[in-house]
């Protein structure tokens, strides 16, 4: 009988031993968190391919994995990050659309879909005017839920940088207009309810 296993290194370093289960542990741990992260780039679709690649990535590079440190998602958001790499990279232009109906969450009230999507291409154009490391940093912060030292470690980059990083993106974001006049029609309807 094998003993509980509260770390994802200690599991990683039992993959590393042939323990073939405790790898599939560590991935059940952290699926959702890096199918979504795969999902808000490329849509539901074309994520749950990738999902696989990353795994079969994240396997085959485990012996580098630092274990010490007990979490194992920004090394995961790191490798999902470059399979979206080599993905954008070795796509046709065409399969590189996003597809609009994966990135849309499901059950939206019919009346606040038209608001969600326009507040999502806002959001979307804010994004993208962007320099890609700080839109990178803010999405591994903002909705990976990742602190600046664990989003520095999966963009491969010291701390200082991630942190400067952001400050830019935020400073970037409060001078978009439109985001500003979405993100205040948003407080004012939250008031109003």
């Amino acid at each position: 009988m094998r003993r509980l296993v509260a770390t994802d290194a200690e599991l990683i370093g039992l993959s590393l031993a042939g323990d073939g289960e405790s790898f599939v542990e560590m991935i059940s741990r952290h699926e959702a968190a890096v199918g979504a992260y795969l999902q808000r780039r490329v849509g539901r679709s074309v994520a749950e391919e990738l999902l696989a690649e990353v795994w079969i990535a994240a396997f085959a590079s485990r012996g580098t994995y630092d274990r010490a440190y007990d979490d194992a998602r920004p090394w995961l958001f790191g490798v999902a990050r470059n399979t979206l790499r080599r993905h954008w990279r070795t796509g046709r232009p065409e399969d590189l659309v996003e597809d609009p109906g994966g990135l849309a969450p499901a059950c939206d009230p019919w009346p606040a879909v038209d608001d969600r999507v326009d507040g999502a291409a806002l959001l979307r154009n804010a994004l993208a005017h962007l320099r890609p490391n700080q839109r990178e940093v803010l999405t591994l912060v903002v909705w990976e839920e990742l602190n600046i030292a664990e989003a520095a470690r999966a963009l491969g980059i010291p701390a200082g940088t991630a942190r400067h990083a952001l400050h830019q993106a935020r400073l970037s974001l409060r001078h978009q207009p439109a985001l500003i006049a979405l993100l205040n029609e948003s407080n004012y309807a939250k008031e109003c309810r």
